[in-house]
């Protein structure tokens, strides 16, 4: 069908949900339900008597000019207070029954076309809701009494089609191609009233009024306004009423798709950004959790992040943009991959912070943002980790005891020329971290600091459930640290991220420095012989010592500086090998006549996984192999 409004300058739009597939629609109301928004009365005060001359006291012959106008702006403002599509078709309803007609029937395009998209051909209009005065004397409703009425109204309300395909250039296309409101008394208008809502018998005289829902572009439904026989029929003022009410719902539901299509593009936007999963590192389990801020605040730039690191290490990451808008959700997607990308050059935290803050100052002037950089040592077991502004972190240790991390706040990022610090604190086997963001433990009501001790008493109350040799189960921990925010609408948006350290125990890493020469290599042999006999692994001896040797032999022959070799076993067996060569090193074919290029084939094909990170210092290679017995 050819769009029956003319162009007009493109705003986006978001579809609303539909109820074609719906089991139930929303139906004619037989009693009232003080549940619902109450119909719109006229005020008393300034509307003396009735507003109109029928049972239903709607706005007909008698009321004047002024008692229209009154009634026009108190409709207005009652479909104007829906905050949804729904709500301002509700708002339609009860605004019109019984004030302005006795029935009402709302259609809405399905779906709803979003900005410049053309609706789907053919148009399918699909009943989102109707309304009607509660039927006291059997005159609208029933079989007994006001036989008329129950044939000229009813029919429209309990047999309405609830699904409409509009084809081709038929009576109803016409009407909507006007756009403006038209009484059911002409041969075009009843069949296109009949193609709407399948009655078979219009509505004597003046008493039903077609009105095209026209938005900002085009039009996007119908309503049917509808008089029982016995009331007064709508006078031709009241096309006026109606084209009115109609314009300003419609025009409410485009600003309600709009702003409901930028909330989801924007949660969408943040949530692509997020992990999808954590990983799972050598000597520590993460959790994590992220809300959304309320339907009273847009979405907001609140990350977490765990990024394994080398030597076994884990880099625990959480941040918060500023501000709530799409806008905010992109930059924490830029400042995140930002993140990612220096973390795999094994930066210190403060560098890190320094460089995040540069970038951040590339992005704009008022690009703030606040950050905690942290990284785990299992084999040292120890944190270290700076901040940006951040709330400090809550270290919950194993007895139930918690302590604030106690970090120096440095100033956020984005401010330019901070001097971030450092701090190095113990991480004990079975202690758990805490990383949130400030939507956790602020709110207007509460302030930052007392949020804190409701998270440190919460961290107590739930740590006291776990038995004394067992630490508290991260999953539910996350969930009963969500507990403390309480219901009602959040500010902001949550970003929770808990890290249990279990760390590697002294015995199960075995080190090596070696000078770049090529007798090195033999003592790198030696190492992984007697480190897997005392770790009972010597199924893996032949396997492990020849790739030890092609790794530490290519190693060696160009560095400068010592190189180190270090085996850890965990649930794997890993062999790391660090030189201060930048270059990382590539799998290639090697053909016949070359002499090298065969090693990383050798560790590609006989390791679990292997992989090369470029550190400040140079390059760590590293390989997995599986223990016997395992897959």
């Amino acid at each position: 069908m050819t769009d029956p409004t003319s162009p007009q300058p493109a705003a986006r739009t978001a579809d609303v949900p539909s109820h074609a597939g719906s089991a139930a629609l929303p139906h004619a109301r037989s009693e009232p339900d003080p549940a619902e928004h109450p119909p719109v009365q006229a005020d008393p005060e300034t509307a003396p008597g009735t507003l109109g001359g029928g049972g239903s006291g709607t706005v007909g012959s008698g009321s004047g000019a002024i008692d229209r106008l009154r009634f026009v702006g108190v409709a207005t403002r009652r479909i104007a207070r829906g905050s949804d599509a729904e709500e301002i078709i509700l708002g339609l309803c009860r605004a019109t029954v019984p004030t302005f007609a006795d029935a009402i029937l709302v259609y809405l395009l399905n779906p709803l076309p979003v900005g410049d998209e053309q609706p789907t051909n053919p148009w399918v209009f699909i009943l989102r809701r109707t309304d009607r005065i509660p039927d006291v004397s059997g005159g609208l409703a029933g079989d007994g009494g006001g036989g008329t009425a129950t044939a000229a109204v009813l029919p429209l309300l309990s047999g309405a089609l609830t699904r409409v395909e509009l084809r081709g250039n038929g009576p109803l296309a016409e009407v909507l191609r006007g756009v403006r409101p038209v009484f059911t008394d002409s041969q075009v208008s009843q069949q296109a009233l009949s193609e709407l809502t399948g009655a078979g018998t219009p509505p004597q005289e003046r008493h039903a009024i077609l009105a095209p829902l026209r938005g900002q572009r085009r039009v996007i439904g119908a309503a049917v306004f509808l008089r029982r026989p016995d009331n007064d029929a709508f006078q031709k003022d009241d096309l006026q009423v109606a084209q009115q009410l109609s314009t300003h719902a419609a025009l409410g539901v485009d600003k309600a798709i709009l702003h409901g299509r930028e909330a989801s593009v924007a949660d969408e936007l943040q949530r692509t950004m997020l992990p999808d999963d954590l990983p799972e590192p050598t000597g520590v389990r993460l959790a994590s959790r992220y809300l959304p801020a309320g339907k009273t605040a847009r979405v907001g730039g609140d990350w977490y992040d765990a990024i394994p690191l080398p030597g076994s290490r884990v880099a625990l990451v959480v941040g918060d943009v500023m501000g709530h808008s799409t806008t905010s959700a992109a930059i924490m997607g830029q400042l995140r991959t930002t993140v990612q990308t220096l973390a795999g050059l094994d930066l210190p935290p403060q560098e890190m912070l320094h460089h995040l803050d540069e970038q951040a100052q590339r992005l704009g002037d008022d690009r703030m943002a606040t950050c905690l950089y942290a990284v785990y040592d299992p084999v040292a077991h120890r944190i270290t980790a700076a901040n940006a502004g951040h709330p400090p972190p809550v270290l919950l240790h194993r007895d139930g005891s918690t302590e604030v991390v106690n970090l120096e706040p440095n100033a956020p990022i984005g401010v330019g020329g901070v001097d971030f610090q450092t701090v190095e604190l113990p991480a004990p086997p079975g202690s758990t971290l805490v990383l949130y963001t400030d939507g956790l433990v602020e709110s207007r009501t509460r302030d930052v600091w007392t949020g804190v001790e409701d998270l440190r008493e919460k961290l107590t109350e739930t740590a006291a459930l776990t038995r004394p040799d067992h630490a508290t189960p991260l999953e539910p921990l996350c969930e009963a640290i969500l507990d403390i925010v309480g219901p009602g609408d959040r500010d902001d948006d949550i970003a929770l991220l808990a890290a249990r350290f279990e760390g590697i125990a002294p015995g199960n890493e075995a080190s090596l420095e070696l000078e770049p020469r090529p007798e090195s290599v033999r003592h790198a042999r030696r190492l992984v012989r007697d480190s897997l006999a005392g770790w009972d692994l010597t199924e893996l001896e032949d396997a492990v010592e020849l790739l030890v040797s092609e790794v530490v032999t290519n190693a060696v022959r160009y560095a400068e500086r010592p190189v180190s070799v270090r085996l850890l076993r965990t649930d794997v067996l890993r062999c790391e090998v660090g030189d201060d060569v930048p270059q990382l090193p590539r799998l290639r074919q090697a053909g016949p006549a070359d002499e090298g290029g065969r090693g990383l084939y050798l560790v590609q094909r006989l390791a679990r996984k292997w992989g090369a990170t470029r550190l400040s210092t140079g390059k760590l290679v590293w390989f997995e192999m599986a223990l016997p017995g395992r897959s």
